[in-house]
């Protein structure tokens, strides 16, 4: 009888535990899709108030990386989402990345060292306004 009573307390203690161990699936994506979101509002600042003057070639290489690797993580952590979030995400990370290519391929046209500055300025604000026409507008509170 005693281990017929420990067995069920164990069962009952094993099922109290399973309920409340950790996030679902969908907790962890937006989880993930917040994290990617929070970094790349940092990245897009420093890229924003990046000047010739402090610009250095692996500092904006190292934020652009950070970007599209963020990109990923959101593509990835998409289909844990429920149906209504999977939309907001896709239309957010697709259009966030259209512009990114549209800023990139623009960059460097017709470049010459005196529109250098305003091209860059510009191309950053790009960034900057296109993170808060999409991602800015995600609820992560």
């Amino acid at each position: 009888m005693r281990a017929l009573f420990l067995v069920a307390l164990l069962a009952s203690a094993l099922v109290v535990a399973a309920g409340c161990g950790g996030d679902s699936k969908e907790d962890q994506a937006k989880s993930d899709v917040c994290d990617a979101r929070a970094d790349i509002k940092t990245q897009v600042e420093k890229l924003s108030n990046t000047t010739l003057d402090n610009a250095t070639l692996n500092g904006v290489k190292d934020s652009l990386t950070a970007i599209g690797d963020d990109l990923k993580k959101i593509r990835a952590a998409r289909g844990d989402l429920s149906d209504e979030l999977q939309k907001e995400v896709g239309a957010a990370n697709n259009k966030f990345s259209s512009q990114v290519q549209d800023i990139a391929k623009n960059l460097g046209t017709n470049l010459s060292l005196n529109s250098a500055k305003d091209q860059l300025k510009a191309a950053f604000q790009q960034l900057k306004d296109a993170y808060e026409q999409t991602f800015a507008k995600f609820d992560c509170s």
